[in-house]
């Protein structure tokens, strides 16, 4: 064969080839077919995500009721009333799609796989998610567009509420498909969130509303020009003002055509320089529908010719180094000595050893759960199971899928959360407590869950010191994580980023994490799961070596090879249903096993070279060849064999279920190994490393921030704020500023905060450390890099825009910051609270959009109904907003010398308003923002972090969305 390898491509081969190889399509299924079928599934995890549809519905509908009843039965002749919420409308739906980036991402990950495999075209997929979002973004317009167009009271035809609804629709799915592209062309969900919300507020600054076209600086109204929001919020105005009811002179007995030489309609689009034809909402119409084919062909080139796929291990090839040859036998890994005659060969505690070995036993364990048919009833999935596992052994727990045997191991190693379970758990003949269980044992989780900006050594490291005695020298723990090194082979690979790690990697690093706390009982689940032979062959090697110095090892595996099979000692074999078919010693081969199996009648003799394993699992029913599970009880055979007996026998002796004055009882006087201080210096140290390294995080927010900061310096770089028109421009750029960079910090810290959320409940569950700590490491963390953060936006923004001092710069720079700070705060919270970030995003989106209502700039501070009145009060947003309007445009000491923007007199009032009206005034007046409540202003949101670092504390406390 290496001859035929290492010589020229035969001729026949090349025919062959060209005869059987290249007529094979690219894709089994046409263009149609394939999209169909992606269609209908991509509908169908549509519909089953209940949470997801949930958390939409009650965000619309909420929303919609919210949005109406303040500006219920609006005033026609107020135009910025009108626009106002025109434009809010239009920012939620924007907003409300973003919502779904989490979803899009997810989505992908599957797609890169599946594309690979050449599943279906890249086009099947785009297309199949344009159709999806259709229903949800057909329903989501028509409720909430109802809801807002009848009860606000825009005018009363059908003709301008079916095109209202038509525009609402066109935007949604616009937007949608905008946000399916920003998902398909960033890295992760670090860049994606962040960009999205510079995005939306891109789509906001230049809308026509904040600032209107004709204060837009000349070489920025191109983005005016592009943008689907300014397009929507026109069309919107347009079809309201050119109906027929307000194509007139007189209007509530003011004459427009005198006073302004045009229509009612005419001179309320005006005022924000929207055109008055009909025709621009048409163009509207066509605008979005080109931007959303142009934004899908976007997300086709993206996902075609630039994929994001998780990096190869960069290390797999130094690993192999030397090897003579890519060649390789899966080689016999020795069994323990303790193999031979003796069933139970007590292993003394060794002064070398930094752990006590431990036998662990069990007997008459049930576990039972309610039944999801019948609450009331109870279903049994354990009945009656009972054995032991020895110190230098491996003991298999097998069995069909459904059997139990991963409930058993979670029941033994306490980590059930919920259920009934009766029986005895032991330790060395002593009852077993839930603190003696979390601190002796170490428990390998089947999904391999890290905190994957840490290196593999670091990860041992932070085990080994959080969960080895205090009274263990720090010598020591480091040479159990350069043990933990050796056992593995990681030292390779021991500086390597835990990130892009291959998955035999991860699972060497999972047993190495669990192995440095010095357990005396490992449990493992599934060890070999998604691992090549090659693969899980090395992961046992490494789990005999463990084994091997004398601790206990237990282990759920479905079907192991005959080479991995080999490396047990011991097996306890469930049926579905959760009873014993078989408990005892393999023996050499599995010999001793399969003699039992053979010995019942009507079992077929185990065949040369065939998996010992996969025949046994068929003999019971649990394979997939044929079954003797139906026609034999092996369930009362095993109750009534020698085998049994056996057990029982040695269950009965001293230090298995009896105590034994040779093994005392283990006995820990506290709840966690390491100190308090510890535990703060080692978790401090993680969540900087985490935070420094993780660059897609906090380089992308510098970036945005920096950006941010020029974008809107350029765009108010002339801008004044003494007139009407002008200090409403100046406080929407406030408005715009302060909301949406803490939004960009509320989004940006869900996914990072998410993901190692994971590796909190792993750690929490193995009491490595005090959730107190924890929580402290992610408050401190993001401190320095809000300031930094807010400081890089400051530096060009308060100069361009006009604002001068010193002072005002640096206490505008901390108000900035601290909103910036509860902002991500807010983001870990729903994190934290939420089940997934994908149900954080809904909810996180909805109070935001609720906060921006309320907060005092659109309706403005006085115009907000009295029944919204404390919503207004209890609103962040509104003392961080006045924090920073009363520091730039409220100030006007009565011993200055008159020249501060908030001493001004007004410009270009309206009749409405009196004469001689200063800056000051307007601002405490219309937008009820002081400058002499500054300070109050500042305690309120130093309260708010408070609060929500306090829920934080309690959310990590008290809720945990990993069930067992």
């Amino acid at each position: 064969m290496m001859e035929d390898l290492h010589g020229p491509v035969h001729p026949s081969l090349i025919e062959d080839k060209a005869k059987h190889i290249d007529p094979i399509p690219e894709f089994h299924q046409n263009f149609w077919d394939s999209t169909i079928r992606v269609v209908q599934r991509q509908i169908t995890l549509t519909t089953r995500d209940t949470a997801f549809l949930v958390g939409r519905s009650v965000m619309v509908i909420l929303m919609g009721l919210l949005y109406s009843s303040v500006f219920y039965q609006f005033d026609e002749t107020n135009a910025q009333l009108v626009m106002g919420i025109i434009f809010n409308a239009v920012l939620f739906v924007s907003l409300g799609q973003q919502a779904q980036i989490p979803m899009f991402m997810a989505a992908r990950e599957v797609f890169y796989k599946q594309r690979r495999a050449n599943f279906f075209r890249t086009s099947s997929f785009v297309l199949s998610n344009s159709v999806s979002q259709i229903p949800l973004g057909f329903a989501e317009s028509l409720v909430f567009g109802s809801i807002v167009y009848w009860m606000c009271g825009y005018v009363s035809t059908i003709e301008a509420f079916l095109l209202f609804e038509l525009m609402l629709f066109m935007t949604n799915l616009a937007m949608a498909a905008w946000f399916f592209f920003l998902s398909c062309a960033s890295p992760d969900l670090n860049v994606a969130n962040p960009m999205s919300m510079v995005s939306i507020l891109f789509f906001v600054l230049f809308a026509g509303f904040v600032i209107t076209k004709e204060q837009i600086p000349d070489y920025l109204i191109w983005i005016y020009w592009i943008n689907p929001m300014a397009w929507s919020v026109r069309a919107l105005a347009v079809n309201q003002y050119t109906d027929d009811s307000f194509d007139i002179c007189v209007y509530n007995d003011v004459d427009y055509c005198a006073s302004y030489n045009m229509t009612m309609g005419e001179y309320s689009l005006s005022t924000f320089e929207v055109p008055t034809e009909k025709f621009w909402l048409w163009y509207g119409m066509v605008f979005m529908a080109a931007a959303y084919v142009f934004f899908m062909f976007l997300s086709y080139i993206s996902l075609e010719y630039h994929r994001f796929e998780s990096p190869e291990n960069v290390t797999l090839d130094n690993e192999n180094k030397g090897n003579a040859s890519d060649d390789y036998g899966l080689m016999r890994t020795p069994r323990s000595s303790q193999g031979g005659g003796e069933t139970l060969v007590p292993v003394a505690p060794d002064s070398e050893k930094h752990f006590i070995p431990v036998t662990i036993a069990f007997k008459d364990l049930w576990y039972s759960v309610p039944d999801p048919a019948n609450p009331k009833e109870t279903i049994d999935l354990l009945k009656g199971i009972s054995g032991y596992a020895l110190p230098g052994t491996i003991t298999a727990l097998m069995g069909s899928s459904g059997a139990g045997k991963t409930t058993l191991m979670d029941v033994i190693a306490g980590r059930k959360t919920g259920g009934k379970i009766t029986g005895q758990i032991l330790l060395n003949g002593h009852p077993a407590t839930d603190l003696a269980i979390r601190r002796s044992t170490g428990y390998c989780e089947q999904m391999d869950i890290h905190s994957e900006s840490a290196t593999i050594r670091e990860a041992l490291t932070f085990s080994a010191f959080l969960r080895q005695g205090a009274d263990v020298p720090d010598s020591y723990k480091y040479d159990s994580v350069n043990e933990c090194l050796e056992l593995l082979d990681l030292h390779p690979i021991a500086d390597q980023i835990i990130r892009g790690s291959s998955v035999e990697q991860m699972k060497r690093l999972t047993i190495g994490v669990e192995l440095a706390a010095q357990p005396s009982v490992l449990f493992l689940d599934e060890p070999t799961s998604g691992l090549d032979a090659r693969s899980a062959k090395l992961i046992m090697d490494g789990v005999r070596k463990v084994a091997n110095t004398g601790r206990t090892v237990v282990c759920t595996i479905h079907q192991p090879s005959t080479e991995v099979f080999s490396v047990f000692d011991s097996l306890l074999l469930l049926k579905r249903g959760g009873e014993t078919v078989f408990a005892g010693e393999l023996g050499k081969n599995a010999s001793e096993m399969v003699a039992y199996f053979e010995s019942i009648d009507g079992v077929a003799k185990l065949e040369d070279n065939y998996n010992p394993a996969t025949w046994m699992l068929e003999v019971i029913g649990a394979g997939v060849g044929n079954s003797n599970g139906d026609k034999t009880d092996f369930v009362n055979v095993f109750q009534a064999s020698k085998q049994f007996n056996f057990l029982q026998t040695n269950l009965d002796r001293e230090g298995v279920t009896r105590p034994s004055p040779d093994l005392p009882e283990l006995t820990y006087g506290d709840k966690r190994a390491a100190t308090e201080m510890t535990q703060a210096r080692f978790l401090l140290q993680r969540f900087f490393r985490m935070y420094w390294r993780t660059a897609s995080y906090n380089l992308t927010r510098f970036s945005l921030f920096l950006i941010l900061g020029l974008v809107f310096g350029i765009t108010y770089i002339s801008a004044e704020y003494t007139s009407y028109a002008g200090i409403n421009s100046g406080m929407g750029m406030l408005f715009c500023t302060t909301g949406f960079i803490g939004f960009i910090s509320f989004s940006s810290v869900m996914p990072i905060t998410s993901e190692d959320r994971l590796a909190f409940y792993r750690e929490r569950a193995s009491q490595t450390y005090n959730a107190l700590w924890y929580f402290v490491g992610s408050t401190l963390v993001e401190i320095p890099y809000v300031f930094f953060g807010t400081l890089l936006f400051m530096a060009p923004y308060y100069p361009m825009v006009g604002f001068t001092g010193a002072t005002t710069f640096f206490a505008y720079w901390v108000h900035l910051s601290m909103h910036v700070l509860w902002q991500a705060y807010f983001g870990q919270l729903m994190s934290y609270l939420l089940p997934t970030v994908e149900v954080a995003t809904i909810f996180g989106v909805l109070l935001q959009t609720i906060f921006f209502l309320f907060c005092g700039f659109n309706p403005p501070g006085d115009s907000i109904p009295q029944g919204y009145k404390w919503l207004y009060e209890i609103t962040p947003h509104k003392y961080s907003l006045a924090l920073v309007a009363s520091l730039v445009f409220g100030d006007c000491p009565s011993d200055g010398d008159g020249s501060e923007v908030g001493c001004q007199v007004m410009t270009g009032l309206p009749p409405s308003l009196p004469e001689n009206m200063t800056v000051k005034d307007y601002l405490e007046d219309v937008f009820l923002m002081k400058h002499s409540e500054i300070w109050k202003n500042f305690g309120f949101v130093l309260g708010f972090i408070v609060v929500y670092r306090v829920l934080g504390l309690l959310t990590l406390r008290f809720v945990n969305h990993q069930k067992k």
